[in-house]
C-alpha cells in the first residue's frame, strides 16, 4: 500500500507515519508538510533512512505541490494537515480558511483525477459543539461548530462527505477526542504544562478550570486511524475517543503530582471566547464495526508523556525557539500581561 500522509511532520501525523511504517513491512509513505510552527521533521529523525519513507516539502493548499507527490500511483489520502489550534482561529481565521478548507478541496480534487482508493479525513469532535453535563457525541450528533477552527473542519467534512456522493470517492471522516502524547506542540494543554512546570513557571487554566474534555493517547488514536483506512466502510464517519473525561484543573493538577512542582504555579486567566464547555466522543460503532478500543489508560499515558518530555530535552530544547511563547505572549499581552508575567 502506497500512502500519502499530510501534515505528517506534525504531533499526530508524525505518529500516524512512524506507527504504519512499524505496523505494515509492504507499506510505503510520502509525507506532504509545509513545515509551519507546528511541523518538524525532528518528529521523524528514526525514519529518515527508511527506503520506504519520503517527505516532501509543500502546501496542501498549492495544487502543484499536492500534484508533485503522485509521481507513482497512490492507494489512499491521510489527511492531517490543519490549522488547528482555536485560540489562533480566534485571532486570525484566514489560515484556516485556506489550509482546513480550501486544501482539503485540493486534496480531494487530485485523489478524483488520480482515481485514490482511499480518502481519510482527520477531523474533531469540536465539530459537534459543546455538550451539557450529560451523554456523548455519536457519528448522528448534528454539526454545531462555535469557534472558527471547529467551523473550518466542519466545512472540510461535508466537502469530502460531497466527493463520496457526488465522484464516489472512498472517503472516510474520523472525529477524536482530545490527543496527547510524545512529540505534541507546546501550544496545547499538557505540553504547554509539562514545560511550564519542569521550569517551574505559572500555568495558565482558562477562566474555573473545569471544562472537561474526553482524552486519548495519540498511540491508540493511530491504531484506530489504520483499521479505518483499511476496513472501515466508504462514506462513514467514525468517532474516536478514549473514555477519559477529565476537567482541565484535574488535568494540570495531575501534572504537577508527577513532576512534584506546587500547585501554587497554577494561574487562572481571562477565559477565552465561546469556550465549549464540554466533550465526550462515543466510540462504540467504530468498537462494533472493527473490533477497537483504547488500550492505554489516561493515569498511564500521562505518566508517559510526562517521562518523554522530560527525556527528550533536546527535542524541547529545538521547539523552544519562541514561537510558542511568542505566541501566548500575543494572546495574552491583549489582556495587560505575557507569558512569562504570569
Amino acid at each position: 500500500m502506497k500512502v500519502l500522509v499530510t501534515g505528517g511532520a506534525g504531533f499526530i501525523g508524525s505518529n500516524f507515519v512512524r506507527h504504519l511504517l512499524a505496523s505494515d513491512p509492504g507499506v510505503e509513505v510520502v509525507n506532504l508538510d509545509a513545515l509551519t510552527y507546528a511541523g518538524n521533521l525532528a518528529n521523524l529523525e528514526d525514519v529518515a533512512g527508511d527506503p520506504r519513507y519520503r517527505f516532501v516539502e509543500g502546501d496542501i493548499a498549492e495544487p502543484e505541490a499536492v500534484e508533485g507527490c503522485f509521481a507513482q500511483p497512490l492507494d489512499a489520502i491521510v489527511n492531517f494537515a490543519a490549522e488547528s489550534h482555536v485560540d489562533r482561529s480566534i485571532l486570525d481565521s484566514s489560515d484556516f480558511l485556506r489550509t482546513n478548507v480550501r486544501g482539503t478541496q485540493v486534496l480531494l480534487e487530485a485523489a478524483r483525477r488520480h482515481r485514490v482508493g482511499r480518502f481519510l479525513q482527520i477531523s474533531t469532535d469540536e465539530v459537534y459543539g459543546s455538550l451539557g453535563e450529560e451523554g456523548a457525541f455519536t457519528e448522528e450528533t448534528p454539526l454545531a461548530p462555535n469557534s472558527p477552527y471547529s467551523a473550518s473542519k466542519a466545512a472540510a467534512d461535508l466537502f469530502v462527505r460531497a466527493y463520496h456522493v457526488t465522484h464516489g470517492l472512498g472517503a472516510l471522516i474520523t472525529r477524536c477526542s482530545n490527543n496527547y502524547g510524545n512529540h505534541q506542540f507546546p501550544e496545547k494543554l499538557i505540553p504547554l504544562m509539562i514545560l511550564q512546570a519542569l521550569e517551574g513557571e505559572p500555568l495558565p487554566v482558562y477562566g474555573d478550570g473545569l471544562y472537561v474534555r474526553d482524552w486519548i493517547h495519540v498511540g491508540d488514536h493511530c491504531r484506530a486511524l489504520e483499521l479505518v483506512l483499511r476496513e472501515g466502510r466508504p462514506g462513514e464517519v467514525y468517532n474516536i475517543g478514549g473514555d477519559a473525561e477529565r476537567a482541565n484543573l484535574e488535568v494540570v493538577h495531575r501534572i504537577l503530582e508527577i513532576l512534584e512542582r506546587p500547585r501554587e504555579l497554577v494561574r487562572h486567566v481571562q477565559d477565552r471566547p465561546g469556550h465549549d464547555r464540554r466533550y465526550a466522543v462515543s466510540s462504540r460503532k467504530l468498537q462494533r464495526e472493527l473490533g477497537w478500543k483504547p488500550r492505554i489508560g489516561f493515569e498511564e499515558g500521562l505518566e508517559r508523556t510526562v517521562q518523554w518530555y522530560r527525556q527528550n530535552r533536546r527535542w524541547v530544547e529545538q521547539v523552544k525557539s519562541g514561537a510558542y511563547r511568542e505566541y501566548y505572549d500575543r494572546l495574552y499581552r491583549r489582556r495587560g500581561e505575557t507569558l512569562s508575567e504570569l
